[in-house]
């Protein structure tokens, strides 16, 4: 009998693709942008209106073919897909160069790569013919197996491929938080980006996405949706791949905060920073648990005792999770507990196959298909 139900927030309550859009928009912003690699500096700006924000989305991530690709692979953070298609555009630029900028290349791949690092990147890429490629992504990513984090070590493999350099450059690090910033900036906009990342704007000028949310069902439905699950008895959580920043704000917009316990409401922030408080680098974003084990266990639980939970967990059978993607579908199994897949993500109902052949417990066309089948 299920007495705890733990939702992801994307695809699932709130529409991804205004993260989509603001990921596509990162990507492009450090190519093109003179603030990083400023390939067509004339090229940017800070105000694309709906039509040419859909034309680089559809060029960056190949009409979302690359976004669908990587999520195949379990990958699920937004952060994390931005990194791998700007990391992987950057080394297929730089092996156009190699032949005559190899020991650059080297001195580059040595080192933590930063915006001045990249800026520097962009003054020597200036003096050639180079071309972008973005159909080149799930070509040569399909070439490997590798899934999740797996996915940036494969990164260094094309590098010394491509480039004929061996680095270990590509792991997650300095580069990542600059894709991460950037991003921020997109989607927070000016006004939020200090308190979101404690940095401020590189680039002034980005009014953000943040209030600009759409839900994936009526909003009253889905606020009557969590007032029952309340007065029935369950108890409810969050466990997000968003910051809190862009979580909590949101559902006090939407007037959902009211129904949850803010101790179980766990995001990004929370994981990040469980991230850098552990000896060892490791990720802890989904697909591991940890997300789902914090929301069920509450954040004032300390960080080694969610690491420390015996999995699969003890009744197991009474937790539900209800997620769009199988990152979640992933972290779910590994807890032992049951998952109800929603067809409102990336993939819509196209998902479906994917959902069966995982063998999720519950495929459900919305999130308000939940009051159903409990």
């Amino acid at each position: 009998m299920i007495k705890t139900i733990l939702f992801d927030v994307d695809g699932v309550l709130l529409s991804e693709e205004h993260y989509f859009d603001a990921s596509a928009l990162t990507v492009w912003e450090m190519l093109i942008s003179p603030n990083y690699l400023g390939l067509e500096p004339m090229q940017f700006k800070t105000d694309y209106n709906d039509e040419e924000v859909q034309e680089i989305r559809e060029l960056v991530f190949e009409n979302d073919k690359v976004l669908k690709f990587m999520k195949s692979r379990g990958l699920n953070a937004n952060w994390d897909m931005i990194y791998l298609s700007f990391s992987h555009q950057l080394i297929h630029l730089l092996s156009q160069i190699k032949d005559t900028e190899l020991e650059k290349i080297k001195n580059w791949c040595q080192a933590p790569i930063d915006r001045e690092t990249l800026v520097e990147m962009g003054k020597v890429l200036s003096n050639y013919h180079v071309k972008l490629d973005f159909s080149l992504f799930e070509q040569e990513f399909a070439r490997s197996e590798a899934t999740k984090q797996e996915l940036f070590s494969y990164l260094n493999e094309l590098a010394s491929e491509k480039m004929g350099v061996a680095t270990s450059i590509f792991n997650k690090g300095e580069l990542w938080s600059v894709c991460e910033h950037v991003s921020q900036e997109w989607y927070v906009g000016d006004e939020h980006v200090l308190a979101s990342t404690g940095r401020p704007s590189v680039q002034h000028g980005k009014k953000g996405f943040l209030a600009n949310e759409t839900t994936l069902a009526p909003r009253q439905e889905i606020d009557e949706l969590f007032q029952f699950l309340n007065s029935s008895g369950y108890m409810i959580g969050i466990g997000t791949g968003r910051p809190e920043l862009e979580t909590i704000q949101p559902f006090q917009h939407l007037d959902w905060l009211k129904q949850f316990d803010v101790n179980r409401i766990v995001t990004a922030d929370d994981v990040l920073k469980a991230e850098l408080e552990l000896p060892e680098r490791m990720s802890l974003s989904k697909p591991h648990p940890f997300t789902y084990i914090m929301g069920l266990l509450g954040k004032e639980t300390p960080i080694q005792a969610c690491l420390n939970t015996r999995l699969p967990l003890e009744n197991a059978e009474t937790v539900l999770v209800v997620g769009d993607s199988l990152a979640d579908l992933l972290a779910a199994r590994k807890l032992g507990c049951q998952f109800a897949a929603v067809l409102t993500g990336l993939s819509g109902k196209d998902a479906r196959g994917d959902f069966e052949k995982h063998k999720a417990d519950y495929i459900l066309d919305t999130v308000l298909d939940l009051k159903r089948i409990l």
